[in-house]
């Protein structure tokens, strides 16, 4: 196996097409089949499954792709390393960031980077901490922005700060003329949350035990934009941190306030503890911490940094 394989072989796995792999990986079509098609060979197991619709994983490359995925990322950092020892960071950074966390961060971020540092190419992925996690332990991803607790999670960790969550419901629902929503009274409304393996969820059920309250209604929904169109629609209440519905709120969309007794959740930057980490990825990653505290500053994002 060399890394010009696997790493054709990686970029087919992702997209499941030949065609698609190329454009990413800017070569041949016929080159990439011819790649596949050495190391299927040399290693005497069909790695993929043709059929009309693309190119599917079979187990043995489900098991390949898990063992080399994070070697190859360790790899290309050593790479990008040497190219940045100039003084000018270079080389890919994978940063994944939860959905509330996007909306707040991730267009002007994307801008300062390339403002910056424009020999770093950044790619951003939005997904709920749960698959960021995962992909952060299989080295898929270089950083995650990601809502605490840190404990047990088994990765290198900082914390950035603790942000306050509020109730958000439809235009015309009064919450904007209440100074607090009692949790008692917001758990008797039906409820638009994700499924119970998000965080956002565990956060509210925690918080309805501690006051031996329990979930009346809901619906489930595991898609933040979902969320808000739901409740721009009427349908319900949830729990959110103000700055991801800022736009929505001034806009008088949605309407919000704070919720007592008050529930706050920590924001912490992660990262995989099994391979440092290459000069542009902390570069990114206090880059993070900067611009997240100039939100701070200018009142864009209500929280309480980290000293």
């Amino acid at each position: 196996m060399d890394l010009k394989q696997l790493r054709t072989f990686r970029a087919v796995a992702e997209f499941g097409s030949l065609s698609k792999a190329a454009d990413r990986l800017r070569a041949a079509q016929p080159a990439l089949s011819r790649h596949i098609k050495l190391l299927e060979h040399e290693l005497r197991v069909e790695l993929f499954v043709r059929n009309g619709r693309g190119m599917l994983l079979t187990s043995a490359g489900r098991m390949l792709l898990d063992r080399t995925t994070g070697l190859i990322r360790q790899i290309e950092q050593v790479s990008d390393d040497l190219k940045s020892a100039n003084g000018n960071p270079s080389g890919r950074v994978i940063l994944g960031m939860v959905p509330t966390v996007s909306a707040v961060l991730s267009g002007r971020f994307a801008r300062r980077v390339l403002n910056e540092f424009p020999d770093v190419s950044l790619r951003i992925v939005e997904s709920y901490g749960g698959h960021l996690v995962e992909w952060l332990h299989r080295g898929e991803m270089d950083l995650a922005i990601i809502y605490g607790p840190a404990v047990d999670l088994h990765l290198q960790v900082q914390s950035i700060g603790r942000e306050d969550i509020v109730a958000v419901g439809p235009p015309g629902s009064g919450l904007n003329k209440r100074k607090q929503v009692d949790l008692k009274w917001l758990a008797k409304q039906k409820l638009i949350l994700p499924s119970v393996s998000h965080g956002l969820r565990a956060l509210l059920e925690k918080a309805l035990a501690r006051e031996k309250l329990k979930l009346e209604a809901m619906i489930e929904v595991d898609s933040y934009r979902a969320q808000i169109s739901l409740m721009e629609e009427g349908l319900g209440y949830t729990l959110l941190p103000p700055s991801a519905i800022r736009a929505e709120v001034v806009a008088k969309r949605l309407e919000m306030a704070p919720v007592s007794p008050s529930v706050s959740r920590e924001l912490i930057l992660a990262s995989p503890i099994a391979h440092p980490p290459s000069i542009a990825t902390t570069t990114i990653a206090a880059l993070i911490v900067s611009e997240i505290q100039e939100l701070a500053r200018q009142g864009r994002w209500k929280i309480n940094m980290t000293a």
